[in-house]
């Protein structure tokens, strides 16, 4: 399979839509957090060099550029962790291939389904940490960007907490197949806290995107 990034979206929603089982929410978690960081890089746009930008407090504008710079670099990271998550999702499913018939084999298909787990979670748990920092570099934007594209940054706060959201699922279906408690139980008080503050900023991406808007 082709690098996903590299794919149309119509090809990326057929291969979705098809039997075969991968991408598929973890991927798509991250593709959504791609899309929010897009939609408010197109509201920073839209915004610098314009007047009411310009007469901002120049703190104000070094904040401003500081989240765009922030939001350009979560992007990329984001982007690569589209296809990481399908990969991680494959080496797991070679290493549930591996043969069975010896004790040895046994051992050896055990310790790398249990390496393959963990890379498994991992993943996500990437994906929903970069999705709550692009909320977090959203707020500025919002308030102070381009008042005429601002839904724009509601839409992308939108999708950076489904993002979040839906690669904390892909984190916790994959928690059961981890041996060590400590970090299921680590891993799972992580998504609490980055689920309950990552929609406390969501909602308050929301309410300035509503008021400005009127």
């Amino acid at each position: 399979m082709s690098l996903l990034m590299d794919m149309t979206l119509r090809e990326y929603s057929d291969v979705l839509a098809s039997n075969e089982p991968a991408p598929g929410g973890g991927s798509t978690a991250a593709l959504s957090g791609v899309l929010g960081a897009a939609l408010t890089m197109m509201v920073v746009s839209l915004s610098v060099g314009k007047k009411n930008y310009e007469s901002l407090d120049e703190n104000i504008k070094e904040k401003f550029m500081k989240e765009a710079e922030n939001v350009k670099a979560i992007q990329k990271e984001l982007s690569g962790l589209v296809d990481e998550d399908t990969k991680a999702f494959n080496k797991f499913m070679a290493a549930m291939k591996l043969p069975k018939d010896s004790e040895e084999q046994k051992q050896l298909r055990m310790e790398k389904m249990q390496e393959a787990s963990l890379y498994a979670f991992e993943v996500p748990l990437k994906t929903a940490e970069k999705c709550f920092a692009l909320l977090n570099n959203q707020k500025t934007i919002a308030r102070c960007g381009n008042r005429n594209a601002v839904s724009d940054v509601g839409v992308g706060a939108l999708l950076a907490l489904s993002g979040l959201e839906g690669a904390i699922l892909n984190v916790n279906i994959n928690l059961p197949g981890i041996a060590d408690e400590a970090i299921r139980s680590e891993a799972h008080d992580k998504c609490m806290k980055l689920s309950v503050e990552g929609r406390k900023l969501h909602n308050e991406i929301l309410d300035l995107v509503n008021l400005r808007m009127g």
